[in-house]
């Protein structure tokens, strides 16, 4: 869940759920359920720190895109770390990385899914 939350945010388009004050740059973003989501962004790089209400854990992912590849290194909740490298080739993404488990995964995305 909190990686998906993130990656929209990497997307730069809160879903409708969230409330952001701020600027594009630096934005400060609450949602239903009372998280909060920092978001910084500088040219190609995005930078996310996010706050559980009720668990008081935190989570943070630097997010960089060079060319038709953007690089994405994170911190879980549990204190692990991640990575996760999307390219876009024409209709294809493919997404590759390791989770925060340290398991390696690969897919590869096109108009028909992903597998």
């Amino acid at each position: 869940m909190k990686k998906i939350i993130a990656l929209i945010f990497i997307g730069a388009s809160f879903g409708a759920s969230a409330q952001c004050i701020g600027t594009n740059a630096l934005a400060t973003c609450y949602d239903n359920n009372g998280n909060s989501y920092q978001v910084s962004r500088m040219g190609n790089t995005t930078n996310v720190t996010g706050h559980n209400a009720n668990t008081g854990s935190t989570w943070s992912q630097s997010s960089n895109t060079i060319g038709n590849s953007t690089y994405t290194n994170g911190r879980a909740s549990n204190g692990q770390h991640w990575n996760e490298t999307q390219t876009n080739m024409g209709g294809t993404r493919i997404i590759s990385g390791t989770n925060s488990q340290g398991e390696p995964y690969t897919h590869t995305c096109n108009q028909f899914g992903c597998n």
